[in-house]
């Protein structure tokens, strides 16, 4: 098993803010992407250390950076909701934080919206206790689950993610920036952070900043890459292009995606 990671960027400052740490099963010469894997792991009990692992490195690989070029983000890791009902989920971060010497809410805990509500009562005190060690939970895939809405305003979450499906007809169908805007006006409504992923394009990400979308993530600023990729530079060049893409996104006559400068996938 390996660990990529994709940047998450804060589009109004300019900067990456963090990452996402994405599995991948390293099978001979091929590298197998985790809908091929993870439905399997998860039927035969496999998801629960494999996961453990992804957490454990995920704390190492941020004691790494932190060390080498004094990076003070947090790596999100994706979590099954089996884990989430474990009664020694903090109990095993705390322990693992320790060990690499780094401070538990330096990963942040992603759990899907239909995960959460398979079993909402069972992954409450999860949730509490990694809340109470400042560890943010992250709602993914957000607007998939049907489900009630009144468990965001009882349960400690920090961040909902605009699952990719609605990003994809942003500036295309008005369906889906209405239910875009809906879901970035809640989100700030309930002092929740909000982020976009599957974020492939220019038109995108111009139509996010219009409806209030700071935080974003996806091919167009940088596709998941291994830990040893240059980390620092890459930062640096996604920093450049978002401020060449800042001076026309403040501009009052900037009011087509067609209007900023066009640049290749970082």
């Amino acid at each position: 098993l390996r660990l990529f990671y994709q940047p998450k960027i804060d589009l109004l400052a300019g900067k990456v803010c963090g990452f996402e740490a994405l599995m991948r099963w390293q099978r001979g010469s091929q590298l197998m992407p985790p809908g091929e894997f993870i439905p399997l792991a998860e039927e035969n009990g496999l998801i629960v250390p494999m996961s453990e692992w992804a957490m454990r490195e995920a704390l190492r690989q941020a004691k790494v950076w932190q060390t080498a070029w004094g990076f003070d983000g947090r790596i999100a890791v994706n979590m099954p909701t089996r884990m989430f009902e474990r009664s020694d989920l903090a109990a095993k971060l705390l322990e693992a934080a320790q060990w690499q010497g780094v401070n538990p809410h330096s990963v942040q805990f992603e759990i899907t919206e239909t995960g959460l509500m398979q079993d909402l009562q069972a992954v409450i005190p999860a949730l509490k206790r990694l809340n109470e060690m400042g560890v943010q939970i992250s709602i993914d895939d957000f607007g998939t689950g049907y489900s009630s809405l009144a468990y965001l305003t009882t349960l400690p979450i920090s961040e909902l993610k605009i699952d990719r499906s609605f990003v994809k007809d942003l500036g295309v169908t008005h369906e889906s920036s209405a239910v875009v805007a809906a879901v970035i006006a809640l989100a700030h409504t309930l002092g929740l952070r909000v982020v976009a992923e599957g974020v492939e394009t220019l038109q995108q990400m111009s139509e996010l900043h219009r409806l209030g979308c700071q935080e974003m993530q996806g091919f167009l600023f940088s596709r998941p890459v291994e830990p040893d990729t240059g980390m620092p530079a890459l930062m640096e060049g996604i920093q450049q292009q978002l401020a060449r893409w800042q001076s026309h996104l403040r501009s009052p006559m900037t009011a087509r995606a067609g209007d900023l400068p066009a640049t290749s996938r970082l």
